[in-house]
């Protein structure tokens, strides 16, 4: 018998591989693939404004990387003894209002330099609510806890979400020609909008991704949402909060886009690097046993053989970790 709902995911036409530079954007769900990715030793750089979750704060935020906005005190406010910035995360609020302009800017020419690089853009979108300031109007992407009667809350419609999105990738294959585009929905549910709403919200950007997937190139969908709702769809497989994927999901949707979604050779050289990782993270009981340091010369030995037949692969923390 058959207990799931069978699902094809189409493979990429260029699968991705260990040199290839992947930007991450979007909601908390894209942090899952990125530290999947990055913990793999993967070239990757994850949401340089922190958490966005709707289609607006993604191409606002794009477009500030393109043109290195570089933010100055005018871009912050102050609320609960902190200086903030509406277009990031709360990660990037500080006392010292000059400090907190010191990790945006470095944040903003970090991203804007690497992608200028890419080679894929991966972007996770969370919901079709847009917060926007009353006194201007302006789109915000972290309402920073500031109280509620400070923001109007729109749901933005498919025609909306399309311009915003098909407008900045343009600009965005200008910028660098041969980036190329994953878009995923996360399956993260949005329940403080009501389950009525978080499905409208949900549906409208599931329409609108596919619209752009349809029309340009280099664009291409990952079924995250699908693959969670759909084929799991099971409360099980969420965390005691009802709304989150738990780990084995996540892990589910992980193996899903490795298997789609990376080229055949990487994933081979991903089990070497796994077996590092996890010799990295060990905790020995005698770090000074002649068991312990044999185990070091032998994972030291693997990475410095990988490093030289690999020469694109990043290892420095694991060869220095080895070597003490």
């Amino acid at each position: 018998m058959q207990f799931q709902v069978p699902i094809h995911i189409k493979p990429l036409d260029t699968p991705i591989t260990y040199r290839d530079k992947l930007l991450l954007m979007g909601s908390c769900f894209t942090e899952h693939i990125g530290n999947y990715l990055a913990d793999m030793k993967f070239q990757v750089l994850q949401n340089p404004n922190g958490i966005l979750f709707d289609p607006m704060g993604v191409c606002n935020s794009l477009v500030s990387y393109m043109e290195n906005k570089q933010y100055t005190t005018g871009d912050l406010f102050q609320l609960n003894e902190a200086w903030h910035s509406w277009m990031h995360h709360s990660r990037f609020s500080h006392i010292d209002a000059s400090e907190g302009l010191r990790i945006i800017n470095a944040s903003q020419q970090q991203a804007h330099t690497f992608l200028k690089q890419a080679d894929w853009l991966i972007i996770t979108l969370g919901s079709s609510f847009v917060y926007k300031l009353k006194e201007s109007n302006r789109d915000v992407v972290n309402c920073h806890k500031a109280p509620a009667q400070t923001f109007n809350k729109h749901l933005s419609s498919i025609e909306e979400m399309v311009t915003a999105l098909d407008g900045t990738l343009h600009r965005l294959f200008h910028f660098n020609p041969h980036v190329k585009v994953i878009f995923t929905i996360s399956p993260v549910r949005h329940i403080r909008d009501g389950v009525v709403d978080n499905n409208r919200s949900k549906a409208r950007l599931i329409e609108a991704v596919h619209h752009l997937v349809n029309k340009l190139d280099r664009l291409y969908y990952f079924p995250a949402y699908e693959l969670v709702i759909d084929v799991l769809r099971d409360y099980r497989f969420f965390d005691i909060d009802m709304v989150h994927p738990n780990y084995p999901a996540t892990q589910f949707v992980l193996e899903h886009f490795t298997a789609s979604h990376l080229h055949k050779d990487t994933q081979a050289l991903m089990e070497d690097m796994k077996s590092l990782v996890i010799a990295r993270k060990h905790k020995p009981f005698h770090p000074t046993s002649q068991q312990h340091l044999a185990f070091l010369k032998k994972h030291l030995d693997k990475a410095l053989l990988l490093q030289q037949t690999h020469p694109y692969l990043n290892l420095e923390e694991e060869i220095a970790y080895f070597r003490q």
